[in-house]
């Protein structure tokens, strides 16, 4: 098969395997003498996670401030950050925590040498461009979801009915390094396990059947894909306290990361924006719960072109063995049992709906409409992601 041409954006130095945290100071030592650590609440501490870092960092002679926040990160959380330790001479910034802590220590790290409030560089919400100087940034992940350690955007959320979920993103931004150390996700709650494993188990699926996927990021998705398949439901179940497990679930999603950067994501990421810009739902529940409903209509797309050997379809097809271990020589039948799976896994993981969370049928249309699919394998119709939604509601 013939290998069609494309682009592949930077990756960071990847330092993987247990244990591994505890070389944070080193890693850092030489990018500065100052540095300001990100942190969420309180579930560093409880765990002694923070102890580690904080004892590395200082082990290697570095000035340590922090910086905790909960939630998802504001342009006010943001700003306030900047606002307070821009005077103090920071000169690289340390995220610790999930995909939220690592997307605002990303814009932290972005402001802090501009000085400036952060809203007027969010893609679609603000006029002004990023020169893209950055502060030295290294990420280390304690849930194993958005991926964002391997990423040159950090998302920014202003939530209420005309919120916005908008990226500050220059290639710059990509963290020099990340530390991926799978120890520190086995503290991880069954329920979060489970959001961040599908959603980026849906970041790995949307880049391996995006328009824009390579050669490189179809062979990294399927290897995560393969590692999140066999992981996801013991560790998000009853084998959490596996390291093993937990080790696939974090090399899946750093991967996922790398996938997305490089060949973009479909619908349910393109609704999972608008989504979480008007009600408070966490980001990982958005995908899971719009997963299977979401590749049950593209499939139906598809299948009405009636195009012989659609290569979308090939690839829904092999997911489907993937996923399910059954090797069905016929793709629709495999397309099928991808669907009955990722059904099964909805229902296992106890997924929650939307309208949990506050969506109504009255949002629909909005919805809908703001809704991007620039890299969806088939381009759909209102309708149809009105029906993705109602499904779910």
């Amino acid at each position: 098969m013939p290998i069609k041409a494309f682009d592949f954006y930077r990756t960071p130095r990847l330092v993987f395997g247990p244990g591994r945290v505890k070389e944070l100071g080193q890693i850092a030592a030489p990018h500065a003498a100052t540095v300001l650590v990100v942190t969420g609440g309180d579930s560093l501490d409880r765990t002694g996670h923070w102890e580690k870092c904080e004892e590395s960092l200082k082990k290697a002679s570095l000035r340590v401030h922090r910086y905790r926040f909960s939630g998802e990160p504001s342009p006010e959380t943001v700003d306030s950050a900047v606002k307070e330790f821009a005077p103090l001479s920071v000169e690289t910034v340390v995220a610790v925590g999930g995909g939220s802590v690592i997307d605002c220590a990303k814009a932290i790290a972005a402001m802090l040498p501009l000085g400036e409030p952060v809203t007027p560089y969010l893609e679609g919400v603000g006029t002004k461009t990023h020169p893209g100087k950055t502060l030295p940034f290294i990420a280390v992940p304690t849930t194993a979801g958005t991926g964002s350690e391997a990423t040159k955007n950090a998302v920014i959320s202003k939530v209420g009915r005309q919120g916005f979920k908008k990226s500050l993103r220059h290639d710059n931004f990509t963290p020099v390094c990340a530390i991926v150390d799978p120890e520190l996700t086995l503290s991880c709650p069954p329920q979060v396990t489970a959001a961040c494993g599908m959603d980026a188990f849906t970041q790995l699926l949307e880049s391996y059947v995006s328009p824009q996927a390579s050669s490189v990021t179809d062979a990294l998705a399927l290897s995560g894909i393969e590692h999140m398949a066999s992981a996801l439901i013991p560790a998000s179940t009853d084998q959490g306290h596996d390291i093993g497990l937990r080790a696939s679930l974090a090399y899946a999603a750093f991967l996922s990361g790398i996938t997305l950067a490089n060949a973009g994501l479909g619908i349910i990421h393109g609704l999972a924006s608008p989504i979480g810009g008007v009600v408070p739902i966490p980001h990982g529940v958005v995908c899971a719960t719009l997963l299977a409903e979401a590749c049950r209509m593209n499939i139906k797309r598809l299948r009405e072109l009636r195009r012989p050997d659609d290569i979308t379809l090939i690839k829904f097809a092999r997911l489907g063995r993937v996923v399910s271990g059954v090797q069905d020589a016929d793709p629709s039948a495999a397309c099928d049992r991808l669907l009955k799976t990722l059904d099964e896994w909805t229902e296992r993981l106890s997924i929650p709906h939307l309208g949990q969370y506050g969506v109504s049928e009255s949002d629909l249309d909005a919805l809908a409409t703001q809704a991007g699919q620039k890299s969806n394998p088939i381009q759909l119709e209102l309708k149809d992601i009105k029906a993705i939604l109602r499904a779910r509601l």
